[in-house]
């Protein structure tokens, strides 16, 4: 019976396996090109809150691991590895998992910085399109006014 894993062992691989899953579905979901800001930061919140998840869900993992090493040393060898191995899949899938979720978040605020930045410039390049529109649509000055003409000059 001791190297039998005890039932809380049974609920929290039960709940890890069940996190993982639905936290590689969410990661998964293709990511589409967005140009709406709130939209981005929308989805950045959401990775956020898988982080924390994540964290929250290292306390069962870490448990996981810690049963495993008390079981492997009281249980049969083919036990044992049977319990190892299926604690190295879950870890593997973890690390992925942890790593996937920091190169998206790099990504979008990396991404979410460019948009800034372009929207930005459109709008700094709007406003000089209208004064040079406004600048283009003003009366020319008479031939014999050179003093307009070199301010015209001088505008342009």
């Amino acid at each position: 019976f001791d190297s039998l894993p005890p039932a809380h062992y049974k609920e929290t691989m039960s709940t890890i396996l069940v996190w993982i899953q639905q936290s590689e579905t969410k990661l998964s979901m293709p990511q589409v090109a967005v140009a709406e800001y709130e939209i981005m930061e929308q989805r950045l919140r959401e990775l956020k809150a898988l982080q924390s998840s994540l964290q929250e869900q290292q306390k069962g993992l870490n448990y996981l691991s810690t049963t495993v090493e008390d079981m492997s040393r009281k249980a049969p060898p083919e036990v044992s590895q049977r319990y190892r191995s299926e604690i190295e899949v879950i870890l593997g899938r973890w690390k992925k998992l942890s790593a996937q979720l920091v190169e998206h978040c790099q990504k979008l605020e990396e991404l979410m910085t460019k948009l800034q930045r372009f929207q930005n410039d459109t709008k700094t390049l709007k406003k000089w399109m209208a004064e040079v529109d406004v600048f283009l649509k003003e009366e020319w000055p008479a031939l014999g006014d050179s003093e307009a003409l070199e301010k015209q000059l001088e505008q342009c």
